[in-house]
């Protein structure tokens, strides 16, 4: 695991929140995992107070979650909220690729662009965590080219409420690999002013971290689990 340094800067917290919010998703911090105050204070070299203020914001996030006498933990997402959430997601999505001018703008294509190179260079390099960045940069730009700033917020809060959901695909070289074939063809559709296939791209994008997801929570309820190092099948 790579460790994002924390200093007293005033963006102390922010990267703190950030890097711990990556592990989530990445799965390297476990549902029912405790966040111990003292350890990611040593861990990450940040002093007690912004570790507690990090784990407010999880908490606030929807990430993380209190247990009175036990302390904080990292939430486990229950599959009905998961689905519905999901119901959320695709519905404002969806509406934002309907809203894209096309063509769009060419920085918005550029940046797409550049974005989309360093997610193929974190793919091809193994690279969870920058390719979670890459990722996360390639959604905030495309969504933003709606021109509806109220929108393009609604996604990334409604997005960021199943963060933990993604953990079984976020570091899956398939899922990887499809989602970087996923973002070409939109920024292919983009430039082809399709507006049907950006939309229906929009729609499928999302739907294998949600499914892997619920799939391994009925496994789990029978008593199984994928094999070692696989993803449960959708």
């Amino acid at each position: 695991m790579t460790e994002t340094a924390v200093n007293d800067s005033p963006d102390r917290l922010a990267d703190l929140v950030g890097a711990l919010e990556e592990e989530i998703v990445l799965g390297w911090l476990q549902p029912r995992e405790r966040l111990i105050e003292e350890a990611i204070a040593e861990r990450f070299a940040a002093k007690r107070h912004v570790v507690r203020d990090a784990i407010f914001e999880l908490e606030r996030m929807g990430l993380a979650e209190r247990q009175p006498n036990k302390g904080a933990f990292v939430r486990v997402l229950d599959p009905d909220e998961v689905s519905e959430i999901y119901e959320v997601r695709i519905v404002l999505e969806t509406l934002a690729a309907e809203r894209i001018p096309l063509p769009p703008p060419p920085e918005v294509l550029a940046g797409l662009r550049t974005t989309q190179a360093l997610h193929d260079q974190a793919v091809d390099s193994q690279d969870p965590r920058m390719a979670f960045r890459a990722n996360m940069r390639f959604h905030s730009i495309f969504f933003a080219a709606c021109g509806n700033p109220h929108l393009a917020e609604l996604i990334r809060v409604s997005a960021q409420k199943v963060h933990g959901a993604r953990s079984l695909t976020a570091v899956h070289p398939s899922y990887l690999e499809r989602a970087r074939t996923e973002h070409w063809a939109i920024i292919a559709a983009l430039e082809s002013r399709d507006r049907q296939t950006l939309v229906s791209l929009c729609r499928s994008h999302i739907l294998p971290s949600r499914d892997v997801y619920i799939e391994s929570a009925k496994l789990r309820r029978r008593g199984k689990r994928p094999a070692s190092g696989e993803v449960a099948t959708i």
